[in-house]
């Protein structure tokens, strides 16, 4: 097959063709079934080096053009021709390249999720920078506040994007700690 597509940044085993890209672009939406911008599938499909950004970026705009995807406020969205696509022509991409991307692109909906719900609350002072780690609870109640004071700003950022990751581990972590249950700690490295 003709490779017709930019490769800087393609790992070997990622996609060469136009084609390919916007196959799997609306598998992408397909499978997640939730809006994506145009940043979050980029940073998708370029995090794991399975396509170029200015690929990316073409092929969004030619989905978009054919109707195949549609933007709106929240982001692109598959319209039932790209659903057809998807599941018609996403056999012919590597299992590999789907897996990645669809693993990618979970892990960005769980953490833009877990940005909606949860707070991270950054304060500079004299001995550096206190972090606040909320957990929501529901209903305008904190379930968990944390509070930490690091040296400087990039190891906030740095527990920042720790605890946005996965606050869940950490609740269960603190909780399992505070009532002395080791073995739930444990069972959360298994």
């Amino acid at each position: 097959m003709q490779h017709d597509a930019f490769t800087g940044g393609v790992d070997p085993g990622g996609l060469w063709t136009k084609n390919d890209i916007r196959i799997l672009i609306c598998y992408l939406l397909s499978s997640v079934n939730a809006p994506l911008s145009g940043e979050d599938i980029s940073r998708v499909l370029q995090g794991r080096a399975l396509a170029n950004y200015f690929e990316t970026a073409d092929a969004l705009s030619a989905l978009e053009q054919l109707g195949h995807i549609a933007q709106q406020e929240a982001g692109f969205t598959i319209t039932p021709t790209g659903r057809e696509i998807a599941s018609g022509l996403d056999a012919g991409l590597p299992l590999a390249v789907r897996d990645k991307a669809l693993e990618a692109a979970l892990l960005l909906l769980a953490e833009a999720r877990s940005r909606r719900e949860n707070r991270v609350e950054r304060q500079e002072t004299s001995q550096g920078v206190q972090v606040t780690c909320r957990i929501a609870g529901g209903e305008g109640v904190d379930l968990m506040t944390v509070s930490l004071c690091v040296p400087d700003q990039a190891q906030a950022q740095l527990v920042e994007e720790n605890f946005y990751r996965d606050p869940d581990v950490i609740y269960k972590l603190l909780l399992s700690s505070l009532t002395g249950d080791k073995d739930f700690a444990r069972e959360l490295f298994l």
